[in-house]
Formats: structure tokens, sequence, C-alpha cells
């Protein structure tokens, strides 16, 4: 994730210790002091879903599947992850909350120490069921929603599903629950962007994390529905105007972006033009800290049915399964090729990639783009939007700040 509020108006976020090793520079309660030294975790609890959205990167159906952890396992996963120092899980599905015993496993990852987070659809967030996974220790809901009404809910197959999120989110509010949109960029529902932030602003909702579509599950079925390089520049520009004239206003929203590390490169871009060179060179330290992309090392997943994947959304590769195998003895295991090259990424990008200026703070962003598009997983990420000039040249400001 890649915080533009921060980056831009400085605003304080609890991830700023995790992200950017900044905890002393923030005034909020942090989720960790010091940058992640393990991977967040993504734990689909369910391929099952009430809804079924074309953009779905777990292919999740409407029946419950096969094979699905239970409640002992889980706990036991969670020990395991707790005891490898993972700092935050994110219950995820398919629609976890179609899981009866997810309050009890929320409750579980808070008491072992690891912070628990949501990821849901919204739609059977009940008064009840918010305050109950309140009452359980939830940090955090994020709650989908793509669209105002006609879109979102095309996109999500059920007519009312943004009405449906939308109360979701306000009975999540009304509990006292830190909640935020999560909203994934295309074609059909770019226009819309700003309109569900300023619907979900005057709602309460403060936190707004813009995810680009990532190539897994359904999603490389509406490959074409994708951004134009020239749109998703326009897009990532809006976020950043919107989050700057936000703050202008005293609205302190927090905006990120998430799944395309090219827009750490156009911050800095966007910065420089502006804001001045000197607010560029902070951006960039900042973004040389986080790291760039994250696959195979800060992030990484786990499915309903144990098996371990570089990222959330790759999850047509496995490296192992929790039944057989410890997590961390999995994700530390680099005799696996795949793994071992993406954590030396480095030495085998091609392209534009290999040769660009920005390398430090992208590190070739999606890897499962380029698997999908040029079958080979070191090829350029077809997302890029930088221009050649752009990727051209040395190193901007050497990874120093100056004032």
């Amino acid at each position: 994730m890649i915080s533009v509020s921060k980056l831009l108006t400085g605003l304080d976020a609890e991830g700023d210790g995790l992200r950017y090793d900044a905890a002393e520079e923030s005034t909020k309660r942090q989720i960790r002091n010091r940058k992640q030294r393990r991977p967040v975790v993504v734990w689909n609890v369910t391929k099952q879903c009430n809804l079924y959205c074309d953009h779905c990167y777990a292919a999740a159906d409407t029946e419950i599947a096969d094979g699905e952890l239970s409640t002992a396992e889980g706990k036991a996963l969670l020990d395991d992850l707790a005891d490898y120092g993972a700092p935050v899980v994110l219950f995820s599905g398919g629609e976890p909350l179609v899981r009866e015993d997810l309050e009890e496993l929320v409750a579980y990852a808070a008491d072992a120490g690891i912070r628990p987070v949501l990821s849901t659809n919204g739609t059977l967030l009940t008064p009840g069921r918010a305050r109950s996974l309140r009452d359980a220790g939830l940090a955090y809901a994020g709650v989908s929603v793509d669209g105002l009404p006609e879109r979102n809910d095309d996109f999500r197959g059920v007519e009312g599903a943004f009405d449906g999120a939308l109360q979701g989110i306000e009975n999540c509010l009304d509990a006292g629950l830190k909640t935020g949109l999560r909203y994934t960029i295309t074609e059909r529902n770019a226009a819309d962007l700003e309109g569900v932030v300023d619907v979900l602003t005057d709602v309460g909702v403060d936190r707004f994390c813009f995810y680009h579509l990532d190539y897994g599950g359904r999603g490389t079925e509406i490959v074409d529905a994708d951004l134009s390089p020239a749109d998703r520049r326009e897009a990532v520009t809006q976020v950043c105007d919107m989050t700057r004239e936000y703050h202008a206003r005293g609205e302190e929203i927090e905006t990120l972006l998430v799944g395309n590390y090219a827009d750490a490169a156009y911050l800095v871009e966007y910065a420089r033009e502006h804001m001045g060179e000197a607010q560029a060179r902070r951006v960039y330290e900042y973004l040389r800290v986080n790291g760039g992309d994250p696959t195979g090392e800060r992030v990484a997943d786990i499915d309903y049915q144990g098996n371990v994947h570089l990222t959330q959304f790759w999850q047509g590769y496995s490296l192992g399964n929790v039944r057989d195998r410890s997590f961390g003895a999995i994700w530390e295991d680099e005799s696996n090729p795949l793994l071992g090259a993406l954590r030396n990424r480095e030495a085998h990008l091609s392209g534009r990639c290999a040769d660009c200026r920005y390398a430090e703070v992208c590190r070739g962003a999606s890897r499962l783009r380029a698997l999908t598009v040029e079958n080979d997983p070191f090829a350029p990420d077809p997302q890029c939007y930088l221009t050649d000039d752009e990727v051209r040249g040395s190193r901007p400001f050497d990874g120093v700040v100056s004032d």
C-alpha cells in the first residue's frame, strides 16, 4: 500500500511505522513502531460468497467449497502466525461473514497479538454483527464498493449490493468500528471514483483504498476492462488531486493506492511538478524505505484450504500447505525457485523494468500481471504508465533526503 495522504499532505496514520519506519513522526497509535520484518497475511477463510463479482481474485462461489479449514485448524494457524511474528491478519474470502465462527477467530487473533482486520462486501454487516466484531477485537473493516449504485451492482452481480454495503458501513460506524472503502478501478467505474468518495465521506468514512486490477481469479476474464495507461495516469492523478483538495478544506481523509508500484514512481513525479523538488525528495525517501512491490516478501496469502500463496491475487500457485508444514517453514523455503527469484527480482527483471530509474521504489510492480500477459513473471508489468523519459536516467536523489 502507498499512502498518498501521508506522502502528499503529511497526514498521520496507524501504518506509518509499519510502512515507512516513521512511527516517531506520528500522533496516531501505531500498528508497529518499526517497518515490518514479517508479512501481513491475508487469510481467505472461505470460498463462499453471497455475491458473484466479476473481478473476484479468489473466484468465489455461492456454495461452500470442500476442504475449508475448521475452527480448530484456524486457531492453530493463528498460533502459528503469531509465533512467526505476522503483524496483521486480514480475514477475507469469499465473504468471511458467511462463517459463523468469524468472531471467535477474530478474538483468537487479537488475543494472540495479531492485529485482526476484515475485507468484506459489507452486505452482511448487520448492526448486531458489527457490534460482535467490535467486541471480538476487530481493528478495522474494509468494505468493497466499486462504483455508484448501478455500476457497483452490475460489477457484483446482485441488485441492491450498493445499498447493502452502504448500510453495512453505517452499521460499523455506529458501532464505533473503524471502517474504510476498498475500490478496484477499471474503465467501467473510473468515472464514479470521486462520486463514491463524496458519498462515503458524507457518511463518515475517512479511509479510502484504491486498488488496481490484478489478473488473478475472475480478474483474468476482464483484462480488457482494465484502464489504458493514459486513463490509469489520469485516475491516479485524480486520487492525488482529490487528497490534496480534501486536506486543504480541513477534511483529513486517508487515501491509499494498492497493487501497482508504478504509482510510487509517479507520486515522485507528481510531487516534483505540483509541490517542488524538496517534497519530491521526501516522497522518494519514504518510498525507498517502504521497499516497492511486496509480493513474496511483505505480504502473503493463505487460502481456505491452507495453501500458501505469494499474494492473495496469485492463488494459481501454491508454495505449500499449512496442514503439512508451518507457515514459517513454507515462507522461508527459498528452494522454491519462484519464491527465491522474486526475492532477488532485480537480477531477473527484463525490458524497461531492468533499467528503470525508479526500480528501488517499484521493483517491477506486479509479477502476476506480467506472467498473465507475457507468460513471463519477470517481463514488464503491462500496467506501467510511466513515460520513457520518466523511466530513463540515473536513480533520483540517490535515496538521500535534503531540506
